[in-house]
């Protein structure tokens, strides 16, 4: 078993949680043990796209944490909680509520490179202390400006509650008409008029890594002249890993009791789809496997997916003709 499973987590759900119920699933599927890790953290608040790495694709995870992810979140507008999610108690409120067209306009201000500060409530380290521990004992944290980049953001369509789209189950490929709605406004919604004061707003975000949303939807309702907080959020896109494959913890138990997980495992290669392949030949496999640098590889410089026929050998750097081991596998 060596390839990615792909979770719809669901809310309330932590990574590390989600890594164990793959763990369970391997185990009660009868299959042998293998290292397991998720390729990004996805706070329990949050649902989506979880990439779990198994056997040799944990040698990848890192990849994923470096790649760009995409999120549907809502913003409610008039009050700011200091986790800037429903977790957290209000700290500060406004009468302020902004139309569409307010809104649209505003969008390009964080669309691009952008500074933000992150969260006090992360996971990010401060004198060697988690943010979110010392922000829970009370102590006030200032965590620096970082730079990231928003590739898109856009205000996402509103749905009724008889006309919300499903959530994918793990099954064949979904349409755009099919994907999971991000969230519903209220039992009877409507597109908003022009002047209409909106309560909350469903955005769909294309991040860099290191991107918090929370602080996004922050610094956008600041933009407006008022505050809001996250009260749903949604990750439909993990690198080149989204919600057509993902499947739900239901299933990966039905899965692992019919031991049939390895019809739901994603290939190793699944994890770079963004880079070529370097076919090799036995010898070309065997000095990589030994760590040796190959020369006389005609290939523009970049990284390549080396592989011996089906069989992946290892992500190789190529450079001014000589290809160089970056990760090998052990297959």
């Amino acid at each position: 078993m060596h390839g990615w499973i792909i979770l719809d987590k669901p809310l309330g759900l932590g990574s590390t949680q989600g890594v164990s119920a793959v763990k369970r699933a391997l185990r009660q599927g009868g299959y042998s043990k293998a290292k397991v890790g998720h390729g990004g953290t996805l706070d329990p608040l949050a649902t989506g796209v979880l990439p779990v790495a198994i056997g040799e694709a944990t040698k990848l995870a890192g990849r994923m944490l470096d790649s760009d992810k995409v999120y549907d979140f809502t913003v409610r507008f008039g009050a700011e909680t200091d986790t800037l999610d429903l977790e957290g108690k209000v700290i500060a409120e406004s009468d302020v509520r902004p139309t569409l067209a307010e809104i649209e306009a505003i969008l390009p201000r964080f669309t691009g490179p952008i500074d933000q500060v992150p969260p006090a409530y992360s996971a990010l380290k401060v004198d060697g202390e988690r943010a979110y521990d010392l922000a829970r004992a009370g102590e006030e944290v200032a965590l620096k400006s970082r730079s990231v980049t928003v590739h898109s953001l856009q205000i996402l369509p509103v749905y009724g509650e008889g006309d919300r789209p499903q959530a994918g189950g793990g099954g064949g490929p979904q349409t755009s008409r099919s994907r999971p709605a991000p969230f519903v406004y209220a039992s009877h919604c409507h597109l908003p008029v022009n002047g209409e004061e909106l309560r909350q707003v469903t955005l769909t975000a294309q991040v860099s890594k290191g991107t918090y949303i929370r602080s996004l939807a922050r610094d956008i309702a600041r933009a407006l002249a008022t505050v809001g907080h996250v009260t749903k959020l949604r990750r439909i896109k993990a690198g080149p890993f989204d919600l057509s494959s993902a499947i739900s913890l239901d299933k990966l138990d039905e899965l692992a009791k019919g031991r049939t997980l390895e019809q739901h495992l994603l290939p190793l290669r699944a994890g770079l789809d963004d880079i070529p392949a370097l076919s090799l030949d036995p010898d070309q496999a065997g000095a990589l496997r030994q760590g040796r640098v190959l020369a006389g590889i005609a290939r523009d410089d970049g990284p390549y997916f080396a592989t011996l026929g089906e069989t992946p050998v290892a992500l190789v750097e190529v450079t001014s003709g000589e290809a160089r081991v970056v990760r090998g596998f052990n297959l």
